[in-house]
């Protein structure tokens, strides 16, 4: 019975957050909406709307705790740094913006790509570097 109440409770909290997500894609194209905010918007929004993850799904237990935990966190502050009277108005206006599912868009996952290439740039130069001479001893 307490699994019960907790998923429900769980199932509501994540329609909230998809509801504000699509609030805050809202808020970042208005000019009334400061500068610190957009920038945490832009991450959240994009960081959920990727088709590729930081931490890949398919790694057990922690591909998912990266959307479990990190865009909720964005989406919190993001909320906190924009002003409620745009906020209200930007959930108002969301309510059927998302009804026939998730906008697929693959520049969202622009900026996790760019992230796994810097990650494999330098794992690659360290291996090479690592050949062509000798060991490299860290202080």
């Amino acid at each position: 019975m307490a699994d019960n109440k907790l998923l429900t409770k769980f199932k509501i909290k994540a329609k909230e957050l998809k509801y504000d997500l699509s609030a805050l894609y809202l808020a970042y194209k208005r000019k009334d909406v400061p500068l610190l905010a957009k920038i945490v918007i832009i991450v959240a929004v994009g960081y959920a709307l990727s088709p590729i993850d930081l931490i890949p799904d398919f790694i057990p237990v922690i591909g998912y705790l990266d959307d479990l935990i990190l865009v909720p966190i964005f989406i919190t502050i993001a909320i906190k740094l924009i002003p409620s009277r745009i906020l209200e108005e930007c959930r108002e206006q969301a309510k059927d913006l998302w009804k026939d599912g998730k906008p697929k868009k693959w520049y969202y996952a622009i900026p996790i790509i760019i992230i796994w290439l810097l990650v494999l740039f330098i794992i690659v130069k360290n291996i090479f570097e690592n050949r062509n001479g000798a060991p490299r001893i860290y202080n």
